[in-house]
């Protein structure tokens, strides 16, 4: 009697889809978290495969911080319009102008203002779940997180207050003004993600791949530099992220691991220029992919407390 086995993709894939249809199934108001990154790629080919041939159920939901990679912001643009998919994108730069947020002073990146443009758009669409493309094995913080990860009416996780899931059966029972983050990639690692692209065939932005860009050296990491200022009168908006004469800089052939904004993602030099080196290079790695990230890098805990006030 012949048995049908499903190989390790296919069993990471099938409990991905499992988790796609449950929140369809659970929330009256779900959104899609799509930045143009290489998870929530494979998020939307998940989604797709959820549920097409009827259009993906939810909206896609990006929080601009102002300093995004032009390719990821345009990567992202295009790939939800082929998809006929809703996108909606949320600024920084909107709640700093309206006051809801203040940046501390000396505060380049804008990672932690992100918390406040998120949770104003998940007030203003009454979303009761936001799915997203964290993976456990990406640092401490979200290894703490379960597939379905609770949400205070402050928007606010408690990693000491998680619901249990045994045998894959998920509690979703919110209360007014509480939401869910789910996150279906949970038990994926950075190659499963980069074997799922290769085999589903899928486009990723091309700064994932070998390029040539100015960088910088600070941080014992490789920082891209930032364009040039071109609004007189006005602000830098990149003012300290920028070379100092003191730090090296150079042109070098380059990618990203791990995509955040320009001011905190840490180029990496390589020479993978296809999906198989990819994939080679991340098996011989002694960083991890998240050590590319400089806004991770100024204290242990730094995205822990970031996800209590209401982070990705």
């Amino acid at each position: 009697m012949n048995s049908y086995h499903l190989d390790h993709l296919q069993y990471l894939e099938t409990d991905a889809i499992h988790v796609m249809r449950e929140v369809a199934a659970e929330f009256e108001r779900p959104a899609i978290l799509f930045s143009g990154g290489k998870d929530s790629i494979c998020l939307l080919r998940l989604a797709e495969k959820a549920f097409r041939p009827s259009d993906i159920p939810m909206p896609l939901l990006n929080i601009e911080t102002g300093h995004e990679f032009p390719e990821l912001i345009g990567f992202r643009d295009r790939r939800a319009k082929e998809l006929g998919a809703k996108l909606i994108v949320r600024t920084v730069e909107d709640v700093l102008a309206r006051g809801l947020a203040t940046a501390a002073p000396g505060e380049v990146s804008r990672n932690r203002l992100q918390i406040p443009a998120l949770l104003g758009a998940i007030e203003e669409f009454r979303f009761d779940c936001c799915v997203g493309g964290a993976r456990r094995d990406e640092e401490k913080a979200r290894a703490k997180e379960r597939f379905f990860s609770f949400r205070d009416s402050f928007g606010q996780w408690d990693p000491k207050n998680q619901r249990p899931e045994i045998w894959n059966l998920y509690n979703a029972r919110l209360n007014a003004g509480e939401n869910m983050r789910v996150f279906p990639l949970s038990n994926w690692t950075e190659v499963d993600v980069w074997e799922y692209v290769r085999k589903e065939k899928l486009e990723v932005p091309g700064i994932y791949f070998s390029h040539e860009r100015e960088c910088f050296r600070r941080g014992g990491q490789w920082l891209p530099i930032p364009p040039p200022h071109a609004g007189a009168g006005q602000p830098d908006p990149y003012a300290g992220a920028r070379p100092k004469p003191a730090e090296k800089h150079a042109k070098l052939v380059v990618r990203v691991r791990t995509i955040a904004d320009m001011i905190s993602t840490g180029m990496i030099e390589s020479r993978a220029d296809s999906v198989d080196d990819i994939i080679a290079e991340i098996a011989a790695a002694r960083v991890t992919e998240r050590g590319t990230r400089a806004d991770d890098k100024s204290s242990e805990a730094a995205m822990e407390d970031r996800k209590k006030a209401g982070y990705f």
